[in-house]
Protein backbone atom coordinates (compact mmCIF):
# COMPACT_ATOMS: atom_id res chain seq x y z
CA UNK A 1 0.00 0.00 0.00
CA UNK A 2 1.50 3.32 -1.12
CA UNK A 3 0.42 6.23 1.08
CA UNK A 4 3.52 8.42 0.82
CA UNK A 5 2.39 11.50 -1.13
CA UNK A 6 -1.32 11.71 -1.91
CA UNK A 7 -3.75 13.77 0.13
CA UNK A 8 -7.25 15.19 -0.09
CA UNK A 9 -8.44 18.60 1.08
CA UNK A 10 -11.65 18.93 3.08
CA UNK A 11 -12.99 22.44 3.60
CA UNK A 12 -15.37 23.20 6.46
CA UNK A 13 -16.40 26.84 6.59
CA UNK A 14 -13.24 28.88 6.15
CA UNK A 15 -10.88 26.16 7.37
CA UNK A 16 -9.29 23.48 5.19
CA UNK A 17 -7.80 20.21 6.37
CA UNK A 18 -5.45 17.81 4.64
CA UNK A 19 -6.42 14.13 4.82
CA UNK A 20 -4.04 11.33 3.73
CA UNK A 21 -5.02 9.24 0.72
CA UNK A 22 -4.03 5.57 0.80
CA UNK A 23 -3.40 3.66 -2.43
CA UNK A 24 -4.15 -0.10 -2.43
CA UNK A 25 -2.51 -2.70 -4.64
CA UNK A 26 -5.85 -2.93 -6.49
CA UNK A 27 -9.06 -0.93 -6.35
CA UNK A 28 -9.84 2.75 -5.72
CA UNK A 29 -7.83 5.05 -3.48
CA UNK A 30 -9.04 5.50 0.10
CA UNK A 31 -9.28 8.76 2.03
CA UNK A 32 -7.96 8.14 5.57
CA UNK A 33 -10.39 9.80 8.01
CA UNK A 34 -9.12 8.23 11.23
CA UNK A 35 -8.11 11.65 12.63
CA UNK A 36 -11.10 13.51 11.23
CA UNK A 37 -12.97 13.82 14.52
CA UNK A 38 -9.87 14.80 16.47
CA UNK A 39 -8.91 17.49 13.97
CA UNK A 40 -12.29 18.81 12.87
CA UNK A 41 -14.84 17.58 15.41
CA UNK A 42 -17.03 15.94 12.74
CA UNK A 43 -17.94 12.41 11.62
CA UNK A 44 -18.77 10.97 8.22
CA UNK A 45 -22.20 9.42 7.58
CA UNK A 46 -22.34 6.19 5.54
CA UNK A 47 -25.32 3.88 6.20
CA UNK A 48 -24.38 0.33 5.25
CA UNK A 49 -20.70 1.35 5.13
CA UNK A 50 -20.81 0.95 1.34
CA UNK A 51 -18.32 3.79 0.83
CA UNK A 52 -16.15 3.04 3.86
CA UNK A 53 -13.07 0.86 4.17
CA UNK A 54 -13.16 -0.80 7.58
CA UNK A 55 -9.86 -2.65 7.43
CA UNK A 56 -6.72 -3.41 5.48
CA UNK A 57 -6.76 -6.93 4.00
CA UNK A 58 -4.64 -9.11 1.74
CA UNK A 59 -7.13 -11.97 1.34
CA UNK A 60 -9.81 -11.29 -1.29
CA UNK A 61 -10.30 -8.63 -3.96
CA UNK A 62 -13.46 -7.99 -5.98
CA UNK A 63 -13.81 -5.78 -9.04
CA UNK A 64 -17.55 -5.67 -9.62
CA UNK A 65 -17.32 -3.77 -12.91
CA UNK A 66 -14.94 -6.30 -14.43
CA UNK A 67 -16.66 -9.30 -12.85
CA UNK A 68 -13.43 -10.32 -11.13
CA UNK A 69 -12.90 -12.22 -7.87
CA UNK A 70 -9.36 -12.92 -6.68
CA UNK A 71 -8.24 -14.95 -3.67
CA UNK A 72 -4.69 -13.90 -2.74
CA UNK A 73 -4.38 -12.77 -6.37
CA UNK A 74 -5.64 -16.00 -7.97
CA UNK A 75 -8.81 -15.76 -10.14
CA UNK A 76 -11.73 -17.73 -8.75
CA UNK A 77 -12.40 -19.50 -12.05
CA UNK A 78 -8.85 -20.91 -12.10
CA UNK A 79 -9.14 -22.08 -8.51
CA UNK A 80 -12.53 -23.69 -9.10
CA UNK A 81 -11.32 -25.42 -12.27
CA UNK A 82 -7.83 -26.55 -11.23
CA UNK A 83 -7.82 -26.61 -7.44
CA UNK A 84 -10.09 -28.03 -4.74
CA UNK A 85 -11.68 -26.71 -1.57
CA UNK A 86 -9.05 -27.66 1.02
CA UNK A 87 -6.27 -26.26 -1.14
CA UNK A 88 -8.22 -23.00 -1.39
CA UNK A 89 -8.63 -23.12 2.40
CA UNK A 90 -4.86 -23.31 2.76
CA UNK A 91 -4.42 -20.42 0.33
CA UNK A 92 -6.88 -18.21 2.20
CA UNK A 93 -5.42 -19.04 5.61
CA UNK A 94 -1.71 -18.83 4.83
CA UNK A 95 -1.45 -16.60 1.77
CA UNK A 96 0.21 -18.96 -0.71
CA UNK A 97 -0.64 -22.16 -2.54
CA UNK A 98 0.81 -25.13 -0.64
CA UNK A 99 3.53 -27.49 -1.74
CA UNK A 100 2.52 -31.14 -2.08
CA UNK A 101 3.92 -31.85 1.41
CA UNK A 102 2.19 -28.85 2.97
CA UNK A 103 -1.13 -29.79 1.36
CA UNK A 104 -0.92 -33.39 2.54
CA UNK A 105 -0.16 -32.25 6.10
CA UNK A 106 -3.03 -29.74 6.03
CA UNK A 107 -5.52 -32.25 4.66
CA UNK A 108 -4.48 -34.78 7.32
CA UNK A 109 -4.92 -32.25 10.11
CA UNK A 110 -8.39 -31.24 8.91
CA UNK A 111 -9.47 -34.84 8.32
CA UNK A 112 -8.45 -35.92 11.82
CA UNK A 113 -10.45 -33.16 13.46
CA UNK A 114 -13.80 -33.86 11.78
CA UNK A 115 -15.34 -35.71 14.72
CA UNK A 116 -17.06 -33.62 17.38
CA UNK A 117 -16.97 -34.19 21.13
CA UNK A 118 -19.36 -37.04 21.90
CA UNK A 119 -21.18 -34.99 24.52
CA UNK A 120 -22.18 -32.54 21.78
CA UNK A 121 -24.57 -35.22 20.48
CA UNK A 122 -26.72 -34.68 23.58
CA UNK A 123 -26.83 -30.97 22.88
CA UNK A 124 -28.94 -31.60 19.78
CA UNK A 125 -31.71 -33.33 21.73
CA UNK A 126 -32.53 -30.02 23.41
CA UNK A 127 -33.89 -28.67 20.13
CA UNK A 128 -37.33 -29.31 18.69
CA UNK A 129 -37.27 -31.71 15.75
CA UNK A 130 -38.61 -29.00 13.45
CA UNK A 131 -35.92 -26.48 14.42
CA UNK A 132 -34.29 -24.81 11.42
CA UNK A 133 -30.78 -26.23 10.82
CA UNK A 134 -29.35 -22.69 10.91
CA UNK A 135 -30.79 -22.12 14.38
CA UNK A 136 -29.09 -25.32 15.49
CA UNK A 137 -25.79 -24.34 13.86
CA UNK A 138 -25.69 -20.92 15.51
CA UNK A 139 -26.13 -22.56 18.91
CA UNK A 140 -23.84 -25.56 18.45
CA UNK A 141 -20.94 -23.68 16.86
CA UNK A 142 -21.14 -21.09 19.62
CA UNK A 143 -21.17 -23.93 22.16
CA UNK A 144 -17.88 -25.29 20.81
CA UNK A 145 -16.16 -22.85 23.17
CA UNK A 146 -17.65 -24.90 26.03
CA UNK A 147 -16.04 -28.09 24.71
CA UNK A 148 -12.68 -26.94 23.35
CA UNK A 149 -11.19 -24.76 26.10
CA UNK A 150 -7.66 -25.36 24.84
CA UNK A 151 -8.17 -23.23 21.71
CA UNK A 152 -9.96 -20.09 22.91
CA UNK A 153 -6.97 -17.93 23.91
CA UNK A 154 -6.67 -15.56 20.96
CA UNK A 155 -3.31 -14.24 22.20
CA UNK A 156 -1.71 -17.66 21.64
CA UNK A 157 -0.78 -18.26 17.97
CA UNK A 158 -0.90 -22.04 18.40
CA UNK A 159 -4.38 -21.94 19.93
CA UNK A 160 -5.53 -19.73 17.04
CA UNK A 161 -4.16 -22.34 14.63
CA UNK A 162 -5.88 -25.22 16.42
CA UNK A 163 -9.19 -23.33 16.52
CA UNK A 164 -8.92 -22.63 12.80
CA UNK A 165 -8.41 -26.29 11.91
CA UNK A 166 -11.16 -27.41 14.27
CA UNK A 167 -13.71 -25.05 12.78
CA UNK A 168 -12.94 -25.97 9.17
CA UNK A 169 -13.09 -29.65 10.10
CA UNK A 170 -16.10 -29.72 12.43
CA UNK A 171 -18.59 -27.24 10.93
CA UNK A 172 -19.49 -29.69 8.09
CA UNK A 173 -20.08 -32.40 10.70
CA UNK A 174 -22.29 -30.06 12.74
CA UNK A 175 -24.24 -29.02 9.61
CA UNK A 176 -24.79 -32.67 8.66
CA UNK A 177 -25.88 -33.48 12.21
CA UNK A 178 -28.35 -30.58 12.14
CA UNK A 179 -29.80 -31.97 8.92
CA UNK A 180 -30.03 -35.54 10.21
CA UNK A 181 -31.68 -34.36 13.40
CA UNK A 182 -34.27 -32.37 11.43
CA UNK A 183 -35.34 -35.44 9.44
CA UNK A 184 -35.24 -37.90 12.34
CA UNK A 185 -32.32 -39.98 11.13
CA UNK A 186 -29.29 -41.09 13.17
CA UNK A 187 -26.08 -39.10 13.00
CA UNK A 188 -23.45 -40.45 10.60
CA UNK A 189 -19.86 -40.24 11.79
CA UNK A 190 -17.19 -38.83 9.45
CA UNK A 191 -14.71 -41.13 7.75
CA UNK A 192 -11.01 -40.37 7.42
CA UNK A 193 -10.65 -42.17 4.09
CA UNK A 194 -12.93 -39.72 2.26
CA UNK A 195 -12.19 -36.28 0.88
CA UNK A 196 -13.87 -33.21 2.39
CA UNK A 197 -16.83 -32.93 -0.01
CA UNK A 198 -17.48 -36.69 -0.18
CA UNK A 199 -17.39 -36.91 3.59
CA UNK A 200 -19.97 -34.15 3.93
CA UNK A 201 -22.32 -35.71 1.38
CA UNK A 202 -22.02 -39.10 3.09
CA UNK A 203 -22.76 -37.61 6.52
CA UNK A 204 -25.89 -36.01 5.05
CA UNK A 205 -27.27 -38.89 2.99
CA UNK A 206 -25.91 -42.18 4.33
CA UNK A 207 -27.94 -44.41 6.67
CA UNK A 208 -26.60 -47.23 8.87
CA UNK A 209 -28.62 -49.95 7.15
CA UNK A 210 -26.80 -49.82 3.80
CA UNK A 211 -23.59 -48.74 2.12
CA UNK A 212 -23.46 -45.29 0.56
CA UNK A 213 -21.21 -44.46 -2.38
CA UNK A 214 -20.79 -40.82 -3.37
CA UNK A 215 -20.84 -40.19 -7.12
CA UNK A 216 -17.67 -38.33 -8.21
CA UNK A 217 -19.73 -35.85 -10.25
CA UNK A 218 -21.73 -34.91 -7.16
CA UNK A 219 -18.54 -34.71 -5.11
CA UNK A 220 -16.98 -32.38 -7.64
CA UNK A 221 -20.12 -30.23 -7.73
CA UNK A 222 -20.19 -29.96 -3.94
CA UNK A 223 -16.48 -29.15 -3.85
CA UNK A 224 -17.07 -26.33 -6.35
CA UNK A 225 -19.99 -24.95 -4.35
CA UNK A 226 -17.73 -24.84 -1.29
CA UNK A 227 -14.84 -23.31 -3.24
CA UNK A 228 -16.92 -20.63 -4.93
CA UNK A 229 -18.43 -19.45 -1.63
CA UNK A 230 -15.27 -19.65 0.49
CA UNK A 231 -14.74 -15.89 0.86
CA UNK A 232 -16.22 -12.73 -0.60
CA UNK A 233 -14.37 -9.80 0.89
CA UNK A 234 -16.05 -7.56 3.53
CA UNK A 235 -19.65 -8.74 3.19
CA UNK A 236 -22.19 -8.53 6.01
CA UNK A 237 -21.31 -11.81 7.77
CA UNK A 238 -17.55 -11.30 7.40
CA UNK A 239 -17.88 -7.79 8.81
CA UNK A 240 -19.91 -9.28 11.67
CA UNK A 241 -17.10 -11.75 12.43
CA UNK A 242 -14.55 -8.95 12.36
CA UNK A 243 -16.67 -6.72 14.60
CA UNK A 244 -17.21 -9.53 17.11
CA UNK A 245 -13.53 -10.44 17.09
CA UNK A 246 -12.51 -6.81 17.66
CA UNK A 247 -13.84 -7.18 21.22
CA UNK A 248 -11.51 -10.12 21.86
CA UNK A 249 -14.28 -12.73 21.70
CA UNK A 250 -13.19 -16.36 21.24
CA UNK A 251 -13.13 -17.74 17.66
CA UNK A 252 -16.12 -20.04 18.11
CA UNK A 253 -18.30 -17.15 19.29
CA UNK A 254 -17.12 -15.02 16.36
CA UNK A 255 -17.95 -17.68 13.77
CA UNK A 256 -21.35 -18.27 15.40
CA UNK A 257 -21.98 -14.53 15.00
CA UNK A 258 -21.10 -14.83 11.32
CA UNK A 259 -23.50 -17.76 10.90
CA UNK A 260 -26.28 -15.75 12.56
CA UNK A 261 -25.73 -12.88 10.12
CA UNK A 262 -25.54 -15.22 7.14
CA UNK A 263 -28.97 -16.56 8.06
CA UNK A 264 -30.60 -13.33 6.85
CA UNK A 265 -32.54 -13.77 3.59
CA UNK A 266 -30.77 -10.76 2.04
CA UNK A 267 -27.40 -12.50 2.52
CA UNK A 268 -27.07 -16.27 2.72
CA UNK A 269 -30.65 -17.06 1.81
CA UNK A 270 -30.41 -15.93 -1.81
CA UNK A 271 -30.20 -19.41 -3.36
CA UNK A 272 -33.12 -20.58 -1.22
CA UNK A 273 -35.16 -17.55 -2.33
CA UNK A 274 -34.26 -18.37 -5.94
CA UNK A 275 -35.49 -21.94 -5.70
CA UNK A 276 -38.68 -20.85 -3.96
CA UNK A 277 -39.26 -18.45 -6.86
CA UNK A 278 -38.81 -21.29 -9.36
CA UNK A 279 -41.38 -23.31 -7.44
CA UNK A 280 -43.75 -20.34 -7.42
CA UNK A 281 -43.50 -20.19 -11.21
CA UNK A 282 -44.31 -23.89 -11.15
CA UNK A 283 -44.35 -24.89 -14.82
CA UNK A 284 -42.57 -23.84 -17.99
CA UNK A 285 -45.73 -22.48 -19.60
CA UNK A 286 -46.03 -19.84 -16.83
CA UNK A 287 -42.55 -18.37 -17.43
CA UNK A 288 -43.72 -15.64 -19.89
CA UNK A 289 -46.13 -14.36 -17.23
CA UNK A 290 -43.34 -13.94 -14.69
CA UNK A 291 -40.92 -12.50 -17.25
CA UNK A 292 -43.53 -9.84 -18.03
CA UNK A 293 -43.93 -9.10 -14.33
CA UNK A 294 -40.16 -8.76 -13.91
CA UNK A 295 -40.10 -6.17 -16.69
CA UNK A 296 -43.03 -4.22 -15.23
CA UNK A 297 -41.69 -1.37 -13.09
CA UNK A 298 -44.99 -1.19 -11.20
CA UNK A 299 -44.90 -4.86 -10.20
CA UNK A 300 -42.94 -5.61 -6.98
CA UNK A 301 -42.01 -9.07 -8.29
CA UNK A 302 -38.33 -9.56 -9.14
CA UNK A 303 -36.45 -12.52 -10.51
CA UNK A 304 -34.21 -14.00 -7.83
CA UNK A 305 -30.84 -15.41 -8.87
CA UNK A 306 -30.22 -12.85 -11.62
CA UNK A 307 -27.78 -9.98 -11.40
CA UNK A 308 -25.67 -9.20 -8.31
CA UNK A 309 -25.24 -6.26 -5.96
CA UNK A 310 -21.45 -6.31 -6.32
CA UNK A 311 -20.94 -7.66 -9.83
CA UNK A 312 -22.15 -5.21 -12.46
CA UNK A 313 -21.20 -7.68 -15.16
CA UNK A 314 -21.27 -11.50 -15.16
CA UNK A 315 -20.73 -13.14 -11.77
CA UNK A 316 -17.33 -14.86 -12.28
CA UNK A 317 -18.45 -17.75 -10.08
CA UNK A 318 -21.56 -18.42 -12.15
CA UNK A 319 -19.75 -19.69 -15.24
CA UNK A 320 -18.07 -22.48 -13.25
CA UNK A 321 -21.25 -23.21 -11.32
CA UNK A 322 -23.23 -23.52 -14.55
CA UNK A 323 -20.84 -26.22 -15.75
CA UNK A 324 -21.40 -28.20 -12.55
CA UNK A 325 -25.16 -27.67 -12.80
CA UNK A 326 -25.16 -29.08 -16.33
CA UNK A 327 -23.12 -32.11 -15.20
CA UNK A 328 -25.34 -32.81 -12.19
CA UNK A 329 -28.58 -32.47 -14.15
CA UNK A 330 -27.23 -34.75 -16.87
CA UNK A 331 -26.37 -37.33 -14.21
CA UNK A 332 -29.61 -37.12 -12.24
CA UNK A 333 -31.99 -36.10 -15.02
CA UNK A 334 -34.74 -33.50 -14.85
CA UNK A 335 -37.48 -35.33 -16.75
CA UNK A 336 -39.72 -35.62 -13.71
CA UNK A 337 -38.70 -32.41 -11.95
CA UNK A 338 -40.77 -29.40 -13.01
CA UNK A 339 -38.72 -26.98 -10.90
CA UNK A 340 -35.51 -27.87 -12.72
CA UNK A 341 -37.27 -27.67 -16.08
CA UNK A 342 -38.39 -24.16 -15.18
CA UNK A 343 -34.85 -23.26 -14.15
CA UNK A 344 -33.30 -24.42 -17.40
CA UNK A 345 -35.87 -22.61 -19.55
CA UNK A 346 -35.60 -19.44 -17.47
CA UNK A 347 -31.81 -19.51 -17.81
CA UNK A 348 -32.11 -19.81 -21.59
CA UNK A 349 -34.51 -16.86 -21.81
CA UNK A 350 -32.40 -14.65 -19.52
CA UNK A 351 -29.26 -15.25 -21.58
CA UNK A 352 -31.04 -14.36 -24.84
CA UNK A 353 -33.70 -11.78 -23.94
CA UNK A 354 -32.62 -8.23 -24.82
CA UNK A 355 -34.10 -6.82 -21.61
CA UNK A 356 -31.95 -9.04 -19.37
CA UNK A 357 -28.84 -8.83 -21.56
CA UNK A 358 -28.95 -5.01 -21.76
CA UNK A 359 -29.32 -4.72 -17.97
CA UNK A 360 -26.69 -7.45 -17.44
CA UNK A 361 -29.14 -9.51 -15.38
CA UNK A 362 -27.23 -12.74 -15.92
CA UNK A 363 -27.82 -15.84 -13.79
CA UNK A 364 -25.59 -15.61 -10.72
CA UNK A 365 -23.96 -18.23 -8.52
CA UNK A 366 -27.04 -18.48 -6.28
CA UNK A 367 -29.20 -19.47 -9.26
CA UNK A 368 -26.99 -22.42 -10.16
CA UNK A 369 -26.07 -23.53 -6.64
CA UNK A 370 -29.74 -23.72 -5.67
CA UNK A 371 -30.46 -25.88 -8.72
CA UNK A 372 -27.57 -28.22 -7.88
CA UNK A 373 -28.46 -28.59 -4.20
CA UNK A 374 -32.10 -29.26 -5.04
CA UNK A 375 -31.12 -31.88 -7.61
CA UNK A 376 -28.86 -33.56 -5.02
CA UNK A 377 -31.81 -33.92 -2.67
CA UNK A 378 -31.13 -31.16 -0.13
CA UNK A 379 -34.18 -29.32 1.23
CA UNK A 380 -34.07 -25.53 0.98
CA UNK A 381 -33.56 -25.33 4.75
CA UNK A 382 -30.06 -26.77 4.21
CA UNK A 383 -28.95 -24.28 1.56
CA UNK A 384 -27.75 -21.64 4.02
CA UNK A 385 -26.05 -24.16 6.36
CA UNK A 386 -24.05 -25.41 3.37
CA UNK A 387 -23.16 -21.79 2.61
CA UNK A 388 -21.93 -21.52 6.24
CA UNK A 389 -19.78 -24.64 5.80
CA UNK A 390 -18.12 -23.02 2.81
CA UNK A 391 -17.75 -19.52 4.24
CA UNK A 392 -16.26 -20.69 7.55
CA UNK A 393 -12.73 -20.66 6.12
CA UNK A 394 -13.21 -17.12 4.83
CA UNK A 395 -14.42 -15.96 8.23
CA UNK A 396 -11.48 -17.65 9.96
CA UNK A 397 -8.97 -16.18 7.51
CA UNK A 398 -10.38 -12.70 8.07
CA UNK A 399 -10.43 -13.31 11.85
CA UNK A 400 -6.79 -14.43 11.91
CA UNK A 401 -5.73 -11.48 9.77
CA UNK A 402 -7.52 -9.05 12.07
CA UNK A 403 -6.05 -10.55 15.25
CA UNK A 404 -2.56 -10.12 13.78
CA UNK A 405 -3.16 -6.53 12.63
CA UNK A 406 -1.38 -4.01 14.93
CA UNK A 407 -3.89 -1.36 13.83
CA UNK A 408 -6.84 -3.39 15.16
CA UNK A 409 -9.24 -1.51 17.41
CA UNK A 410 -12.56 -2.51 18.88
CA UNK A 411 -15.30 -1.63 16.43
CA UNK A 412 -17.30 1.43 17.44
CA UNK A 413 -19.33 3.04 14.62
CA UNK A 414 -20.62 6.58 15.22
CA UNK A 415 -24.15 7.82 14.62
CA UNK A 416 -26.12 10.76 13.31
CA UNK A 417 -28.33 11.42 16.34
CA UNK A 418 -31.75 12.88 15.53
CA UNK A 419 -33.57 12.19 18.80
CA UNK A 420 -34.62 14.50 21.62
CA UNK A 421 -32.01 16.76 23.17
CA UNK A 422 -31.49 16.99 26.94
CA UNK A 423 -34.68 17.27 29.01
CA UNK A 424 -35.46 16.85 32.70
CA UNK A 425 -37.41 14.02 34.28
CA UNK A 426 -41.00 14.84 35.26
CA UNK A 427 -42.73 12.95 38.10
CA UNK A 428 -45.62 10.79 36.90
CA UNK A 429 -48.27 12.81 38.73
CA UNK A 430 -47.09 16.01 37.03
CA UNK A 431 -47.21 14.71 33.47
CA UNK A 432 -50.01 16.13 31.35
Amino acid sequence: MDDSKKSATLTLGETSYELPVLSPSAGPDVVDIRKLYGQMGIFTHDPGFTSTSSCESKITFIDGDKGELLHRGYPIDQLAEKSHFLEVCYLLLYGELPTATQLEDFENRVTRHTMVHEQMHRFFTGFRRDAHPMAVMVAVVGAMSAFYHDSTDISDPWQREVASIRLIAKVPTIAAMAYKYSIGQPFVYPRNDLDYASNFLRMCFAVPCEEYEVDPILTRAMDRILTLHADHEQNASTSTVRLASSSGANPFACIAAGIACLWGPAHGGANQACLEMLREIGTVDRIPEFIARAKDKNDPFRLMGFGHRVYKNFDPRAKVMKQSADEVLELLGIENNETLKVAMELEKIALEDEYFVSKKLYPNVDFYSGIILDAMGFPTSMFTPIFAVSRTVGWISQWKEMIGDPAMKIGRPRQLYTGATRRDYVDVEDRG
